[in-house]
């Protein structure tokens, strides 16, 4: 009886396991180690998280309960832009089609107010970074939006205020975007590293021609599907992929 059970049990984790589809390696570029995770936005359920009716959702465990409703779980997440002390978006935040903080165009203090900074949009069938002037001006429709700063590349030229060798150095993620929209990649450093090296990553060695800055200091990545949560105080905006489980 006790084997049955075990077989039934060991049966029904199998099918509610969820599809990992997600690709992410780990890889070294001018000596720092980084996780990187690219994303279809064509075929894979490209999303922002930052609260429900309870409120603020600030980790990824709360956003696995709220997916639960519909089936879902994440397949990767990460801190997604800055926000404030009460965890509310800097700057323009939409989710789900509707904007809860509008779009800052001129200068602020810290690494948001380091211009240009810029916007992730999120579309039906693709994602891009988009410099915020460009955004105000062209002021594209996007489902989900976050606005962060500074922009790591700008049409292929870095950022015109980093140093090469500078010595402002923390563990930092960002996302990147190709020109058309259809490759979108995802990185975290797994060591200190300045903003000059970081933007090198995007544009010369993942070779996509914007990316922008999300985050310093609170970065961090869930990767379920390898085992990796990292932990720290509950964040703001949330970027994430959420799979159905099997049935």
């Amino acid at each position: 009886m006790r084997r049955f059970l075990a077989l039934i049990t060991l049966a029904l984790t199998v099918m509610a396991s969820p599809a990992w589809t997600l690709e992410c390696q780990r890889l070294s570029y001018l000596g720092t180690p980084y996780t990187v995770c690219e994303v279809d936005p064509a075929s894979e359920d490209l999303r922002l998280f930052h609260s429900d009716a309870r409120g603020v959702l600030g980790s990824y465990g709360r956003i696995d309960q709220m997916l639960a409703n519909e089936g879902r779980v994440l397949s990767f997440a990460m801190n997604g832009g800055m926000y404030h002390s009460d965890r509310a978006p800097v700057g323009l935040y939409v989710e789900d089609g509707m904007e809860q903080t509008r779009l800052l165009t001129g200068a602020s203090d810290g690494n948001f107010g380091l211009l240009p900074n810029g916007v992730f949009c999120i579309r039906d069938g693709r994602a891009d970074v988009v410099e915020t002037l460009r955004f105000a001006k062209e002021s594209p429709q996007c489902r989900y939006a976050t606005q962060s700063g500074p922009m790591l590349v700008i049409d292929g030229q870095l950022h015109p205020r980093f140093i090469p060798g500078g010595t402002s150095r923390y563990i930092r993620n960002g996302v990147g975007s190709s020109a058309d929209g259809q490759r979108v990649i995802f990185a975290i450093s797994d060591s200190r590293v300045n903003f000059h090296d970081f933007g090198l990553l995007f544009r010369d060695h993942l070779k996509l021609p914007n990316a922008l800055f999300l985050d310093g200091k609170v970065s961090r990545i869930y990767l379920p599907a390898e085992g990796r949560a990292d932990l720290g105080f509950p964040v703001g905006p949330m970027i994430g992929v959420t799979v159905p489980l099997a049935e």
